[in-house]
């Protein structure tokens, strides 16, 4: 049987035109797993299906196709566009993708204001800012920032200068040393010039002469006895230093340049990518992919035109430690090029220089590899476990778990975590807030939760089907979605968490029985975990609803202020204490806000005030 539906399919691929385009393959399901491209559709398609050696992850694959489909292109960059595009559309299981639609953070300095300031953003505005990165995640540039205020002494609160000088007292950052006091008028606009030149330096990657004026300074404290002005002085130059060798230096001050490589086996791949600005590492990013995703020459491409497409900014120059083909790198360059709008170089070097950063940035790769497996052989054998015990067809590699919470009728919140490959995916939790309850019945709550999840398979981080559902929750809650699974027609195993009388994970349940877990210490620390973290979370974005209703509901006191205007106040100025602030000229120039809504709210938070 296999064969007779291998020579089918390589019957209908021979009868393909040698035309860029897209294919889709799908299982007997018609669900799409695969999604590729090829400048000749003929020659691609048909290697799948011809006798001969494929390698495992490949194999695997063509082993579940059951039919296939094929859109034309005019050109292979069309084809690529397309490929991305149905990627994200039908999120196949073998291939590899970008996970996460974020913008890229950078860090902005507003150069062109009377005091400038150090921000995270996500857009790189043409105006007359510095701006540096990208960075891989906020926590990076976060902590850069907090590291250049902790040795520079520049403000970290949200006060707005020169409008805030001496208008309140100094923060307690002032007073520990960590913050020089541009708010108390002490510090002149010039002298916070020179420190926002030190910082733009260091972020420059040249730190020497701020490292020397802050020894200089430090000498000068303990000299005149000022041992705690000392002390702190001497906790910044080692925060600065620390800095400093996260950036490694790999280059000549000018260069800029990315350098991507791979490290590949049967098991798994990672893809490393260190972006040098500067002539220094300023950031790196790793993307594993398991050993169902098909990391070939082809599908690198896609996956680097698919980060590109998500970065503001792309140095002229792209370094790779990849096995592609000169065809290959004249699609990537051609996309990038379009993307930046001038001549991106892509080079391969064979040797120097260059060809030894690409090394180093495949060991970093591999070295990536053999963390995460030390990290995953543990849970991996408790997964194994788990299967035998829930008599599951296949060890789950995405579990998602749900709970909910609620105070009453109000504020009745669902909670969605998920565990994938080894650890919790933050960036996949969601909150679902249900609307259709007339009472707090958890039953119905839980059944919404997932109707709204399931109803997005397919669609971003949603696409991906669990192959585990986890309720915090007994037999009704089980029953009540294994219902709705048999309403969408979907086979997902469900189990409920049952605690015992001191709020404890005792067991797991379906619908007839109860699996205990406490024999066996592995999966019990294991479901404890996960049900401890949906709790965690599901309460805290509940207690985060209600004080943000409270909040509003405070607003609405306000002579002509409704729910509507009370939100649109609090998104923009973020809190109450930011809108207390506020000018009645700053109220006013919000949408949909008249100069008299801005008086009232002067004047409410004027009685409001105790030191008025």
């Amino acid at each position: 049987m296999p064969e007779e539906r291998l020579a089918s399919l390589l019957e209908k691929a021979n009868s393909l035109p040698r035309s860029p385009g897209v294919y889709l393959m799908k299982d007997k399901g018609d669900r799409v797993i695969y999604v590729g491209k090829s400048r000749s559709l003929k020659n691609r398609v048909s290697q799948y299906f011809q006798q001969g050696e494929k390698n495992a992850k490949t194999a695997r694959m063509v082993s579940r196709v059951a039919s296939f489909e094929y859109i034309l292109t005019d050109t292979e960059i069309e084809a690529l566009t397309l490929e991305n595009s149905l990627i994200k559309q039908y999120v196949p299981k073998y291939n590899i993708r970008l996970k996460d639609a974020k913008a890229y953070p950078y860090i902005k300095v507003t150069t062109d204001e009377d005091y400038p300031r150090i921000i995270m953003t996500r857009r790189r505005a043409n105006d007359k800012a510095r701006y540096f990165g990208p960075y891989s995640g906020t926590a990076m540039v976060f902590q850069v920032i907090n590291t250049l205020q902790k040795v520079l002494g520049l403000p970290s609160c949200k006060r707005n200068f020169p409008r805030d000088i001496g208008r309140d007292r100094p923060c307690l950052y002032y007073q520990m040393g960590q913050c020089a006091g541009l708010c108390t008028g002490e510090i002149s606009r010039e002298e916070h010039g020179r420190m926002i030149r030190c910082a733009l330096d260091i972020l420059r990657g040249s730190d020497k002469d701020a490292r020397r004026a802050l020894e200089s300074q430090m000498y000068r404290a303990a000299e005149e006895e000022r041992f705690e002005a000392a002390a702190r002085l001497r906790d910044s130059i080692a925060a600065l230093d620390r800095l400093g060798e996260r950036q490694k230096v790999v280059a000549s001050p000018d260069t800029e340049q990315d350098v991507i490589a791979l490290w590949s086996d049967e098991a798994c791949s990672c893809l490393s990518v260190f972006y040098v600005r500067s002539g220094r590492v300023t950031d790196h990013e790793d993307f594993l992919f398991t050993a169902e995703q098909i990391a070939d020459n082809s599908a690198l491409v896609s996956f680097l035109c698919e980060l590109y497409t998500k970065r503001e900014y792309i140095p002229r120059e792209i370094l790779l430690g990849l096995p592609l083909d000169d065809e290959d790198c004249e699609v990537l360059r051609e996309y990038v090029s379009g993307l930046a709008e001038r001549k991106i170089a892509i080079r391969i070097p064979e040797r120097g220089t260059k060809h030894q950063l690409v090394g180093m940035v495949e060991a970093n790769a591999a070295d990536y590899v053999r963390e995460y497996r030390r990290r995953t052989e543990k849970d991996d054998a408790t997964l194994v476990k788990l299967a035998a015990l829930l008599s599951l067809e296949v060890i789950p590699d995405r579990i998602e778990a749900y709970d909910i919470s609620n105070l009453g009728s109000e504020h009745i919140t669902a909670g969605m975590i998920v565990w994938a490959n080894g650890t919790f995916r933050r960036r996949d939790y969601r909150t679902f807030t249900i609307r259709g309850n007339e009472g707090p019945d958890d039953y119905a709550a839980m059944r919404e939760a997932l109707a709204r999840r399931l109803g997005h398979l397919g669609e971003g981080s949603f696409g991906e089907m669990p192959d585990l559902i986890l309720l915090d929750g007994g037999r009704g809650h089980v029953s009540t979605v294994r219902t709705l699974l048999d309403e969408l027609g979907l086979e997902i195993p469900v189990f409920g968490m049952v605690k015992d009388s001191y709020h404890k994970t005792r067991a797991l349940t379906d619908v007839q029985d109860e699996i205990s877990i406490a024999r066996d210490q592995a999966v019990f620390s294991f479901i404890y975990r996960i049900q401890e973290e949906v709790h965690r979370y599901t309460v805290s974005r509940m207690q985060g609803a209600k004080r943000k209703t409270l909040t509003t509901s405070s607003l609405e006191k306000i002579p002509g202020i409704g729910p509507a205007k009370a939100k649109r106040l609090l998104t923009h100025f973020g809190s109450i204490k930011r809108l207390r602030e506020a000018t009645a000229d700053e109220i006013a120039a919000l949408p949909g806000m008249g100069r008299r809504d801005a008086e009232a709210i002067s004047a409410y938070f004027s009685r409001s005030d105790p030191q008025s």
